[in-house]
């Protein structure tokens, strides 16, 4: 095992790093600027093509049933993670920047991973079809009800979000390629399901792309500037305090609720995820370019720290799987 593995450091936010890096030196001006805006047009719509040709109707219906569960996912994600975005501004400006507080705010409105919530939860020994069913639901609501929530969040702050403007946008460049992806699933479907590795490059590269255009205009308008070495400190401990709070009120209410430790798993999971490759290009289409590398600094940075702690999450919740199997094969 890799010291990157042992550290539960995600290779993937080390290129993101890294193409930040890229473009603090080399940011693209000019005629370059307009090329990679239309490129990041185009590969954003492309990612969200193969989301919608990636989703499966079966495994979506076969989760459906246990609405409780989802009840319960759907309010973490989108009730929750808000409610704690405002309470945050009590500590604007003492404790972190109004720029800073924007980029949580933007993080809470966003939906939940679909990969890594069902990863973690079959490794710790949940619910998977529920995780299934719930994820996927939280990213095709997160389409609609993401930009809602960034207008009325941004908006009692005081910020300049056009929300009809931004709905437009999310139509054109997300839903639309979205749903023609789902519609011709029964063409495509069984080529995107032979060639998922080249899929998740595609997306990959997607975001890479959109990182690379965010953070060249943030240079050029003096980013490290706004966000010095304090700045993300309190971004890192921010968004340590945020996911336990939210892990720790999805673990009371799942057992306050009754519900057993494999579905337990699946709400303390998919509850507490914010989505990494929904944020960046949905950002890219809700805000001023300028704007977009400051934004996502705390998503990017919450996004490692949720993989570091639910992997550690997922080795207890295993074990105490493995012990609940043991007794009860005991006593058969």
């Amino acid at each position: 095992m890799s010291w990157l593995q042992r550290l539960r450091i995600d290779k993937f936010l080390l290129v993101l790093i890294l193409v930040v890096i890229i473009a603090s030196l080399f940011p693209c001006e000019g005629g370059w600027k307009i090329f990679f805006a239309h490129l990041t047009t185009a590969a954003i719509a492309l990612l969200f093509f193969m989301h919608g040709a990636k989703l499966s109707r079966t495994a979506v219906i076969a989760g459906m049933s246990h609405w409780r569960l989802h009840l319960v996912v759907f309010l973490s994600t989108f009730a929750l993670f808000p409610l704690l975005g405002l309470a945050m501004n009590l500590l604007v400006p003492g404790v972190m920047t109004p720029t800073v507080y924007l980029g949580f705010l933007y993080l809470c409105a966003l939906p939940a991973t679909v990969q890594s919530s069902i990863a973690f939860t079959s490794a710790a020994g949940g619910n998977v079809a529920a995780a299934i069913c719930s994820a996927s639901a939280s990213s095709i609501l997160g389409v609609f009800l993401s930009p809602l929530l960034v207008g009325a969040l941004m908006h009692t702050q005081g910020g300049d979000t056009d929300v009809l403007q931004a709905i437009g946008a999310i139509m054109l460049q997300l839903i639309v390629p979205f749903v023609v992806g789902h519609l011709m699933r029964p063409l495509i479907g069984k080529w995107v399901d032979r060639h998922r590795k080249l899929i998740n490059i595609t997306d990959r590269s997607s975001i890479l792309l959109v990182v690379y255009s965010a953070f060249s205009a943030a240079i050029v308008e003096n980013l490290w500037h706004k966000i010095d070495g304090w700045s993300l400190l309190t971004i890192l401990m921010m968004s340590l305090l945020l996911l336990a709070v939210v892990m720790m009120v999805n673990t009371y209410a799942a057992r306050w609720l009754g519900f057993d430790t494999a579905d337990e798993i699946t709400i303390v999971f998919c509850g507490s995820k914010k989505s990494l490759a929904n944020g960046i290009p949905m950002a890219n289409v809700l805000f001023p370019a300028a704007t977009v590398g400051v934004l996502v600094l705390p998503l990017m940075i919450f996004h490692q720290v949720q993989l570091m702690v639910c992997a550690l999450l997922a080795q207890r919740y295993a074990g105490k799987m493995a012990k609940q199997r043991a007794i009860l094969d005991a006593t058969k």
